[in-house]
């Protein structure tokens, strides 16, 4: 069943019928369903006999192969990270061995990925004339790999549709977003967001609030012991006298390479981005706005807030935001983590001016 919110964008685009481009970008922040509806598209698009509302019928031979994972006409390009198994449909990577120990896989769409994927669609299609081609995130490609896909989007294959996800479409090349239809999604209504969390009494408010009202990223969130990850982090950096930040850095190294940590995914880049929603609440109540991501800590924010100047809080969530950029594969994690938390306390901590 496909989410509510998502309901109108299906609409339109099975509207569409044959007049859909061969190239669609769907663009918009995580935890919205981009995924789920590139998914039904492609379902879609390869059965043989849609049902009235669009969706597939998931009877026929071609819905059969693809929900099985064989479907030869269907492709998913992702990185090797994000594969839960080592080879999927056309496209997606395999951890490699080498001396018996396996690689480290790519959190990247490698350019061997984009050519395998060519070598492939030069071939007739299978089943019929209709392929269909996931990339998912589109922006994890480098320079040479997006260029490698450009060739394909300018010259596509007869009968080949391409579905790109991505939430930071920035990231993409100008000539790529040009080659696709966009499709933006934006956060659920508060009512849609009401109903929804009425039949997901487990996700509770914290967690949609803290991931800015994206219901499927407060889910997985939740489901991954969220609550006890968010108590920790609030009771280190609302302390109202604050704490030695380098002690509050090594705690929170041991924090990340433990198991709990590593079990929920909870790594460098959540934390910074956690940090930087923090101090994006403390920034908005100087500016006379209100608290998105932290409601149930607005005392302590408030508290915060009045001991900050504005180009004080500004100015960390800007150093936040080029912390963010080196958070994926840091150099060194504890002197990435000293540095942030030094910013913060001299913006959150030190005299007003």
């Amino acid at each position: 069943m496909m989410h509510p919110w998502l309901q109108p964008t299906w609409k339109r685009i099975v509207d569409l019928g044959e007049r859909l481009p061969h190239a669609l970008l769907f663009v918009g922040p995580g935890g919205l369903g981009k995924r789920e509806l590139a998914e039904t598209l492609a379902a879609r698009l390869l059965c043989e006999a849609p049902a009235a509302d669009g969706h597939a019928c998931g009877h026929c031979a071609a819905c059969q192969w693809r929900l099985s994972g064989n479907h030869p006409d269907f492709f998913r390009v992702i990185p090797a990270a994000d594969a839960e198994t080592p080879v999927g449909e056309g496209g997606e990577g395999e951890g490699a061995k080498d001396g018996g120990k396996e690689k480290a896989k790519s959190a990247q769409i490698v350019i061997e990925q984009i050519r395998d994927l060519q070598a492939a669609l030069m071939v007739t299609g299978h089943h019929s004339a209709r392929r269909v081609v996931i990339l998912d995130p589109a922006e994890a490609m480098n320079i040479f790999t997006a260029n490698a896909l450009l060739k394909l989007l300018e010259e596509p294959p007869a009968g080949c549709v391409f579905l790109l996800v991505s939430s930071a479409p920035r990231r993409l090349l100008p000539t790529i977003r040009s080659r696709c239809q966009q499709w933006a999604f934006s956060r659920p209504a508060e009512a849609e967001l009401a109903r929804w969390r009425e039949s997901h009494q487990d996700v509770d408010a914290a967690m949609v609030a803290l991931c800015g009202g994206m219901p499927l990223a407060a889910e997985r969130l939740a489901a991954q012991g969220g609550g006890a990850l968010l108590q920790r982090f609030v009771a280190d950096v609302a302390r109202p006298q604050g704490s030695d930040p380098l002690k509050l850095a090594g705690q929170w190294e041991a924090w990340l390479k433990s198991k709990e940590a590593l079990a929920a995914g909870f790594g460098l880049p959540q934390l910074v981005d956690w940090m930087q929603r923090w101090v994006a609440d403390i920034a908005a109540l100087r500016l006379g706005g209100k608290v998105r991501f932290f409601p149930g800590q607005a005392a302590q924010l408030e508290a915060l807030a009045g001991r900050a100047t504005v180009a004080a809080v500004t100015g960390c969530y800007n150093e936040l935001s080029q912390i963010r950029r080196v958070a994926q594969h840091p150099l060194n994690m504890r002197l990435v983590l000293e540095d942030m938390l030094l910013r913060y306390m001299r913006a959150t901590h030190g005299a007003r001016g």
